[in-house]
């Protein structure tokens, strides 16, 4: 099952080439995230570690990115999937002003949590040389997949890879 998932996540989430470069500190898919603050965009500063003990999704993204704006409807859904107690969903803007990327949540209407990264300090440790890019954690930190490009994040082929990549009940 294990070597599956890698194919359904290529397959239905179309995955990044492995021969695209690297960001500084970037942490490859199969290691845990370090532990880092992230300044509130929506709401409190919070650790990554904060959110330990049930899968993430992370979605990088910026304002004036079409794409990230295209695919937010679908993650603000995802969000609200199984009542949100399988995992969890935050976003990180990339913004350089965070009067923009608030401006754009306002619009967008999200009801989960965003952080803003005006260090880059996520964007590298993430692998944000492009965006929008949704980062599948595990419960205890490790990446589990990066998938590059919007996405409709509550189809059900998401849905189900998801569920796949973190092993969750079907």
């Amino acid at each position: 099952m294990k070597k599956l998932l890698p194919l359904l996540l290529l397959g239905l989430l179309a995955i990044a080439p492995l021969a695209q470069a690297k960001t500084p500190g970037e942490v490859d898919i199969g290691s845990p995230l370090r532990d880092s603050t992230m300044q509130g965009l929506s709401g409190p500063s919070k650790k990554l570690s904060d959110y330990r003990g049930k899968p993430l999704i992370i979605n990088v993204w910026a304002s004036w990115c079409g794409p990230c704006r295209q695919e937010m409807g679908s993650l603000e859904r995802l969000s609200h999937h199984a009542g949100g107690k399988q995992f969890t969903v935050i976003g990180i803007s990339t913004d350089d002003y965070p009067e923009a990327a608030k401006a754009f949540l306002k619009q967008a209407k999200t009801s989960f949590s965003h952080y803003i990264d005006k260090q880059v300090q996520l964007e590298n440790m993430l692998g944000a040389n492009r965006i929008p890019l949704t980062v599948l954690v595990d419960a205890q930190g490790k990446v589990v997949g990066k998938v590059y490009g919007a996405k409709e994040w509550d189809s059900p082929e998401a849905l189900q890879a998801i569920k796949q990549a973190f092993n969750l009940p079907k």
